[in-house]
């Protein structure tokens, strides 16, 4: 009884004010990436435009991986009248929310099919914009509690993340289906589901203008006297240079593997994951269908896996639960590689999206929380930024080549070929834990 009093116990931690306006700001952040990395490759394809070129136009999302190029400026830069009324948080969270609502609206005004150039400048718009509301909102749920918090943040964050990927991806293609005006490619359909996904951006909006601005370490080292120059140099240092070599001197020679682990630990289901709507297109899935399994089951899993993940982080460590995340992401993607085999059937199709999430949200809840224990608070966003776009660059250029690599090998050794591509994080979680425990007990 007393056993499962603590679990119970455990939960209630998601209820907290704090985390429920992180989940809220997490479902902010999930909502664009969809929409400029998913389910547009959904409407490319039905759109006509080759899966080469759906590839290559992944690489819009690399905004994502080098985001850590402006995140000094989060950490540094006061955004004019809105800095004294909202923060430093909270003021660059609107503004980047507020582009992400103008980049989508632009991109249901545009017909892909007439002018694809157009189109993709206004994801490139929508990828940056995306990019700086995760760097703050990464900063800002970092910031919010003490360590022990962590890692209940990161899965009320994730399960808010997940939720918006699932609205975005699965009610985009409901809406669709619900505004075309036939069974086929309708651009009206697509134009009016992605201004229904432009008003979804509110709730977080909202939430940046009711939470209160967490309190920081970071202090402003910069003197404001002296030549221009100087100034300038002074905050390069401060801004820039510090937070990285702050990262080496506390890991020092073992910050290489642990760069190593960020870099390769989402290749498996990122470059998967380019090619998954445009495989389902070419099973001959339809929009309602996908969609309405991603929405009932992948609903559910979601919330089970990013709950699940906190619940098991708090009591086995971060550790276990990120090998075991890494072991179950390679395996969901041998499971696509079976489906292209079995060919059309839904029952398998919702076995799989169900499976996909599940592991998804365990995987992401460690990882998540595993990175946030890497930054130090006085250069919370720069270091965040650092590690999630180191965790996005390999896998998203990488990415860019999977519709080449479909047309030339087929679909069932591509995500066979993704799977193992996990193989390599599992070593290096190994190393790095041996490593630590190693320190730890030379210490004790």
């Amino acid at each position: 009884m007393s056993h499962a009093r603590s679990w119970l116990n455990s939960l209630t931690i998601y209820f907290q004010r704090r985390v429920l306006a992180i989940f809220i700001l997490g479902f902010s952040s999930g909502l664009p990436l969809m929409l400029v990395f998913g389910v547009l490759s959904f409407w490319l394809r039905e759109a006509g435009v080759s899966r080469a070129d759906i590839g290559y136009f992944s690489w819009v999302a690399m905004a994502y991986a080098i985001k850590w190029l402006w995140s000094p400026l989060c950490d540094q830069l006061k955004i004019p009248l809105l800095h004294a009324k909202l923060g430093r948080r909270r003021s660059w969270l609107l503004s980047s929310q507020l582009a992400v609502l103008l980049a989508v609206m632009s991109m249901a005004m545009t017909d892909p099919q007439q002018d694809l150039a157009l189109m993709a400048a206004f994801a490139v718009l929508l990828a940056f914009a995306s990019a700086t509301q995760d760097i703050n909102v990464d900063a800002f749920r970092i910031e919010s509690a003490p360590e022990k918090l962590q890692a209940a943040l990161a899965a009320a964050y994730l399960t808010g993340y997940r939720l918006a990927m699932i609205l975005a991806s699965a009610g985009t293609l409901w809406l669709a289906a619900l505004f075309s005006a036939t069974e086929g490619y309708d651009l009206a359909g697509w134009q009016h589901a992605y201004l229904v996904m432009a008003l979804c951006m509110v709730p977080g909006i909202v939430t940046t203008l009711v939470c209160q601005e967490p309190l920081t370490q970071l202090q402003q080292h910069v003197s404001k006297q002296g030549p221009a120059w100087q100034r300038l140099l002074g905050w390069l240092q401060q801004a820039v240079v510090a937070p990285f070599i702050d990262f080496f001197q506390r890991y020092k020679w073992q910050a290489l593997l642990i760069l190593a682990l960020i870099a390769c630990y989402r290749l498996t289901d990122i470059v998967m994951g380019v090619m998954a709507n445009a495989f389902y297109v070419d099973m001959g899935y339809s929009k309602e269908e996908v969609a309405s399994i991603s929405k009932v089951y992948g609903v559910i899993m979601t919330l089970a896996g990013a709950a699940l993940g906190g619940v098991l982080i708090n009591r086995f460590g971060t550790a276990k639960i990120l090998f075991l995340g890494g072991v179950l992401s390679a395996t969901t993607n041998l499971l696509f590689a079976l489906l292209s085999q079995i060919g059309y059937d839904l029952a398998w199709l919702t076995l799989i999206i169900s499976a996909d999430n599940l592991s998804a949200g365990i995987a992401t809840s460690a990882f998540i929380a595993y990175l946030s224990s890497l930054v130090n608070l006085a250069f919370t966003a720069t270091q965040y930024a650092m590690f999630s776009s180191l965790m996005l660059l390999l896998p998203k250029f990488v990415g860019g080549f999977s519709g080449s690599w479909v047309e030339q090998m087929g679909y069932s050794p591509f995500f066979t070929m993704t799977a193992a591509m996990g193989i390599p994080a599992l070593l290096l979680i190994i190393l790095i834990e041996k490593q630590r425990l190693t320190k730890q007990n030379a210490a004790g």
